[in-house]
């Protein structure tokens, strides 16, 4: 599998951006983020099914990772409050939510990711 880094760069800031505006629909917002964002990362990547797939799994992946460090700062900073048991409980919350958003943002861009460069290939 080749991996387009341009695509994967591309799919990466929209599903940052997309998701940004998605938070106001929490979770639709968060999974089309991952979709359009892995299906424009598969279809500049181009390819077989697989290096869409791959593309888009990684885009999905990197936002997901960033996002989740992220948040894991802001929950350890604001569980400051409640001391360093409160910053380690907040940020570990944080991360495991975080966990489970870098799999759907995974799943759904490399499932988009395919059907894109199954577009461009048409």
């Amino acid at each position: 599998m080749n991996t387009d880094w341009r695509a994967v760069g591309v799919g990466f800031i929209l599903i940052l951006v997309v998701g940004a505006v998605g938070l106001t629909l929490p979770v639709l917002g968060q999974i089309g983020a991952g979709l359009i964002g892995g299906f424009a990362a598969g279809y500049l990547a181009g390819g077989s099914l697989g290096d869409g797939a791959w593309n888009g799994l990684l885009a999905g992946s990197i936002s997901g990772v960033v996002l989740t460090l992220l948040l894991s700062l802001v929950g350890g900073v604001l569980g400051l409050a409640g001391g360093p048991l409160g910053a380690f409980l907040g940020g570990a919350g944080v991360f495991l939510v975080g966990l489970f958003v870098t799999l759907v943002f995974a799943v759904d861009s490399a499932i988009a990711g395919a059907v894109g460069s199954w577009v461009k290939g048409r």
